[in-house]
């Protein structure tokens, strides 16, 4: 067992998820809220939980797979009507991010976009939030670590809700969790974590600590993402994986760039039901390309880290992988029509991350980086 003391305590082992009970009685937390969703609690993932928590724990499992609003405001009357002290999230990123929006709207109140980064809510966010533990089941997004919660509002924006207060408490880290994952998911959510960690390399913040953790991160997502997929009982690879999206989250704290401002604004359109990860996959490469000439000798490091030659393409790379593991290759494929991209455009633009990216894009560099994906 290794416990990591760093934004959060994390247990992160095979079997940690034995010492739920343990992070329950150090956060003093005697009444949770369970919060998954209805895919896990098919795999009886979510009844093992349960089983380790006090009898009659409440259990949240209307999660929509981009969180909204009307759903925060559906669990946080849940764990008042409990009475309960504290939220046990398990799931992706969907899950944890509803926590942490439950969390907030708890103890703080409506509405809820006054707490977005974007208006001006970063310093609103007070500490008196109810504690979460967060358990990841996919090695992706790094939300079980993040300080970021990413919820669309009930006006179709999909807005960060970013502060310290709203990183999990207590983080359990157990790859045999997520043995079970498809294919398919296990390549969407590490090409995820790895965007994360090119992201905070790339983006112009001075954090050299942030930066050495990313690198690290994605040369261990580079060199296991197809052994994870290939083999999804590959426990070694797994952990990999895991701890890889784990450094992604742990290092984005630097600030993401245009994968993200766009993927963010994609999956802000609630009826084609986007994947974050897959997003973020098929959006690496233009991005890539547009940052290149501005950012010096990183993407040198980034190269040996993942064991590529010095002058490898890439954002050839990480299409030619993504295209292997099967991930689409254009947005096209996943009902992404010309008619909304000047709408994507325009909540790129607004989006926390934009600023973060290595040199600001314009309207139209945006609309050129989603046209290169479109066909």
């Amino acid at each position: 067992m290794a416990s990591i003391l760093y934004l959060s305590t994390i247990e992160f082992a095979p079997r940690a998820l034995a010492t739920l009970p343990e992070a329950l009685a150090a956060l003093n937390i005697r009444r949770p809220l369970l919060i998954s969703d209805r895919g896990l609690a098919s795999t009886g993932l979510v009844a093992r939980i349960q089983a380790l928590l006090p009898a009659a724990t409440p259990v949240f499992l209307d999660v929509p797979a981009n969180p909204t609003e009307a759903a925060v405001e559906a669990g946080r009357d849940v764990f008042k009507a409990a009475g309960a002290d504290g939220i046990v999230a398990v799931g992706g990123g969907s899950p944890i991010d509803l926590a942490k929006g439950v969390a907030l709207m708890s103890t703080h109140e409506a509405p809820l976009a006054q707490y977005a980064a974007i208006h001006g809510g970063v310093g609103k966010i007070r500490a008196d939030i109810a504690p979460v533990i967060a358990i990841p089941t996919t090695a992706g997004t790094g939300a079980e670590v993040g300080r970021a919660a990413l919820l669309t509002l009930s006006d179709g924006h999909k807005l960060g809700f970013i502060s310290p207060n709203l990183i999990p408490r207590r983080v359990i880290c157990d790859p045999e969790l997520t043995l079970g994952l498809p294919p398919l998911l296990t390549a969407a959510t590490g090409f995820d974590a790895l965007s994360h960690c090119i992201e905070t390399l790339l983006s112009p913040r001075y954090n050299p600590p942030a930066e050495a953790i990313a690198v690290d991160g994605a040369g261990r997502l580079w060199r296991n993402i197809a052994l994870a997929v290939a083999d999804g009982k590959n426990l070694d690879a797994r952990s990999e994986m895991m701890m890889g999206a784990l450094q992604g989250g742990l290092a984005f704290q630097k600030g993401l760039g245009a994968v993200h401002s766009l993927s963010h604004a994609l999956g802000g359109f609630a009826e084609l039901k986007l994947h974050h990860g897959t997003l973020n996959a098929i959006l690496m490469p233009p991005v890539l390309r547009f940052n290149a000439p501005h950012v010096g000798d990183k993407l040198d490091r980034l190269r040996a880290a993942m064991g590529l030659p010095k002058d490898a393409d890439l954002a050839a790379e990480l299409e030619g992988m993504s295209a292997r593991l099967g991930i689409p290759r254009t947005l096209t494929a996943l009902g992404v029509t010309e008619q909304i991209l000047p709408k994507v455009v325009e909540y790129a633009l607004a989006d926390h991350s934009h600023a973060t990216n290595p040199v600001p894009p314009s309207p139209a560099d945006y609309l050129a980086m989603l046209h290169a994906v479109m066909d």
